[in-house]
């Protein structure tokens, strides 16, 4: 099997990144070359090491290529000889966006550039990682299970702009594809709030959650829910996503399956994790304090269109298309609280 992958290129773009270097691993694991992208050559450093950490010791089929989303400087080179690519990149600013459209403009227009440079190069497939932000979060229904059919509506005034540009650049996506795409097939991958282990000390934003509520940063904890996934997980359906004929055209909600409100993600850190999950807070705050908070703090404000919201999501496409076997909930929690007490994220 690893001498028949070993002729398959995949590249997998922000190899830095928390799913990224998942799917790097795995895809190294199984016998595959692979090409990464990153915004610095400089952080090929980080990412050996991280995939020494995860395992790897070889790395004779792993080469980097500088560039980034918001530049066709490389793009041809990255995708030079793959069959494969896994885009799972998404553009950083460390600026504060003084507009939605500084949010947006580089989300859309980053996929589209992947998207064009993959078809030229004769790509097979791009698997696209998309987030629950692009089907679920116009919902109001906590009745009714969410699935691959539903998208979230771009023009609803309680979206940040970050969950915006989710929505708006899978959308250009599937419109490329349909316009431009010349043969070049899409699938796509649609997350929910991701945990599992880290492979370094850099923190993911949701691992940044759980070290709040370690370090006591996090007083008291919003009554909300959460539909989870583990990464490693979100790696293994991307790359199951890239292979089965029947995931062209398809998008796969990637979710353990039901929900965990936050106060119970404390409870089985608190519970499940020793010394330091004796430190985490149980204080639940009740809504209308979060609500409070939310007329003068842009964090609460954020929270408060989730307050009684249950996002339940239905994973059975996933399951069913692409056997694909996904860690619990609480697998993905604890994985995550051991990693960071692995890495001195948690003292």
């Amino acid at each position: 099997m690893k001498n028949q992958n070993n002729e398959i290129q995949v590249l997998v773009t922000g190899g830095t990144g928390f799913v990224g270097i998942h799917c790097i691993l795995q895809l190294l694991e199984q016998g595959y070359k692979v090409k990464t992208t990153l915004r610095s050559l400089k952080n090929q450093k980080d990412v050996i090491q991280m995939l020494k950490n995860g395992g790897i010791s070889s790395f004779e089929n792993l080469s980097f290529v500088e560039t980034n989303l918001s530049s066709d400087l490389n793009w041809d080179e990255a995708v030079k000889d793959c069959d494969y690519v896994l885009h799972v990149a998404s553009p950083i600013s460390l600026a504060v966006p003084k507009t939605d459209d500084e949010t947006i403009k580089p989300a859309v227009e980053g996929t589209l550039r992947v998207l064009k440079v993959a078809k030229n190069a004769g790509v097979k497939r791009v698997v696209l990682t998309s987030s629950f932000a692009a089907v679920g979060y116009s919902h109001n229904d906590n009745e009714r299970l969410i699935t691959e059919e539903d998208w979230t509506n771009p023009d609803d005034k309680h979206l940040s702009a970050y969950l915006k540009s989710k929505v708006l650049a899978e959308k250009a996506a599937w419109d490329f594809i349909q316009n431009e795409g010349k043969g070049l097939e899409l699938s796509v991958i649609n997350p929910m709030a991701i945990f599992g282990p880290l492979l370094s000390d850099k923190l993911s934003s949701g691992h940044d959650l759980l070290k709040r509520l370690f370090d006591g940063s996090l007083k008291a904890i919003p009554q909300i829910a959460l539909g989870i996934t583990d990464v490693r997980d979100v790696a293994d359906l991307h790359i199951r996503a890239m292979l089965n004929p029947k995931a062209n055209g398809q998008r796969f909600l990637a979710l353990s399956g039901g929900i965990l409100t936050f106060p119970e993600v404390a409870m089985l850190l608190k519970q499940n994790l020793g010394a330091q999950g004796e430190k985490v807070t149980t204080k639940i705050a009740p809504n209308w304090l979060i609500r409070f908070f939310a007329l003068f703090n842009a964090g609460a404000k954020n929270i408060v269109p989730q307050l009684g919201r249950r996002k339940n999501a239905s994973n059975e496409k996933a399951i069913s298309v692409l056997n694909w076997k996904p860690r619990t909930n609480e697998e993905a929690i604890i994985a995550a609280g051991k990693s960071m007490i692995l890495y001195n994220i948690v003292k």
